[in-house]
């Protein structure tokens, strides 16, 4: 069962080579090794090392032994050092090099070579994102199994206290948002975002003006549909206005996202980006505004909801649930005015930006509705890692499987990836129900 990455985005870019270890276990691992890099960092930013050498000074005991010693001063001077160093017998004509033609030698003539084409150098933003393992969840259970632990269904066994879900993640592509110091200055009017893809780095759009502040860098999902609704889900914060966050677990790091995002300033998008219907085909178009309306770049900045409960009934009854429904988000979009056309140049669109910006354009609010891709588990004691990770899991509602080039996406209920986590879930939880009802009756009895 391979897993097309040309179908779904959400492919691991790379592959676990050593599957007789369990996720729990390489889970462990990881953090394990995140605690140990977050020490060193901390030692080494105390600089324990510049003290190692240092003492307290000389003690009593060996100052009055040293009293009577008088220090040896050495009164030799650099003079008599010279007569060592002899006369250089090299004379200094012979010190230049000769050319080759001084030489005697005839001149190689230079042939026409063909430059070899050097390979690009990738991005340094390639592979950032902390990408997430499919959860490795097993239903069949042998007879051997039935009295067990429930840590064989692969559920994380501290799934209730030591994780946070992240639901509904839209569909999309994910990518990383990066804002530069912009010489201009002026925030939401020179272009200073741009948005690069998760494997390879790749600039997915052009610079964008945008209200985020400079040197900031997130974990975002393009919307499938942007061009139509203007957003983009951000789903992670790795740097704001220069401070680094990634080492921070993820309770904070998405507290963090939630209350700098709700601060940032509200911009009317441009609008230039309607596009032009002729007068006969007007009767033909829907009257819905969003249809009319073609967002050039990224406009509103809509945090992923996260959820700190990871209960048991809690998944049962609201998690689960909100990441199979369809959120639905309001968003602004400028009126149309007479002979709007599309900007032919980002010039047109800055300057038009900048009319958005301080005018007093009207703009309209409309609900749109974003589907749901699945569910996020991220460790809440993990700070951010780049790359692929167990310590981020992700369940999707519908695993997209494919041979070759030929996918298609898996209709039945069983091999529907939530659908599996939300059975586990009720088994665990009876499980859990039953030892209580049995304690009860145990202590009842006694």
């Amino acid at each position: 069962m391979v897993v097309d990455r040309k179908s779904s985005y959400k492919a691991p870019p790379t592959i676990v080579t050593d599957r007789l270890i369990s996720q729990e276990t390489r889970r462990a691992k990881a953090l394990e090794e995140q605690k140990r890099r977050r020490a060193q960092k901390f030692d080494s930013s105390r600089q324990l090392d510049a003290f190692a050498d240092l003492s307290l000074g000389v003690s009593d005991d060996d100052a009055d032994d040293d009293i009577d010693e008088e220090p040896q001063v050495i009164r030799e001077s650099i003079a008599s050092y010279v007569s060592l160093v002899g006369p250089s017998d090299v004379p200094a004509s012979a010190a230049v090099a000769l050319k080759p033609d001084e030489c005697g030698q005839p001149k190689k003539k230079r042939g026409k070579h063909k430059r070899k084409r050097t390979k690009a150098k990738p991005s340094k933003w390639a592979d950032k994102c902390m990408y997430a393992e499919l959860l490795e969840m097993n239903e069949e259970m042998s007879l051997w199994d039935e009295h067990a632990n429930h840590v064989d269904d692969g559920l994380p066994s501290d799934l209730e206290k030591g994780w946070v879900a992240v639901a509904p993640v839209p569909t999309g592509k994910r990518c990383l948002a990066i804002t530069h110091q912009s010489a201009a200055g002026v925030i939401g009017i020179s272009p200073n975002t741009t948005l690069r893809s998760r494997l390879l780095g790749k600039m997915l759009l052009p610079r964008f003006p945008s209200s985020l502040p400079p040197l900031t860098v997130l974990d975002c999902i393009l919307d499938a549909n942007w061009k139509n609704n203007g957003i983009l889900h951000v789903l992670d914060v790795i740097k704001w206005k220069g401070q680094d966050v990634a080492d921070c677990e993820t309770p904070f790091r998405l507290w963090w996202r939630d209350t700098r995002l709700a601060e940032l300033p509200k911009f009317s998008p441009p609008s230039a980006g309607f596009s032009f219907t002729p007068a006969s085909a007007e009767a033909h178009q829907p009257t819905s505004r969003p249809n009319s309306y073609n967002f050039a770049y990224p406009t509103s900045f809509v945090p992923v909801p996260y959820h700190t409960d990871t209960t048991l009934p809690t998944l049962l009854s609201a998690i689960i649930p909100v990441a199979r429904s369809t959120r639905e988000i309001l968003v602004d979009i400028p009126n149309p005015t007479p002979f709007q056309f599309q900007p032919s140049s980002p010039t047109a669109m800055t300057i038009d930006a900048a009319e958005d910006r301080f005018g007093s354009r009207p703009t309209t609010t409309v609900p749109v509705h974003v589907t749901s891709d699945g569910l996020l588990l991220y460790v809440s004691h993990a700070s951010y890692e780049e790359g692929t990770s167990p310590l981020s899991c992700w369940i999707p509602i519908q695993l997209i499987m494919g041979h070759g080039d030929q996918a298609e996406a898996a209709s039945s209920e069983s091999t529907s990836p939530l659908d599996l986590f939300q059975r586990l879930v009720q088994r665990r939880l009876s499980e859990v129900q039953c030892s209580h009802d049995s304690m009860h009756s145990d202590s009842m009895v006694m």
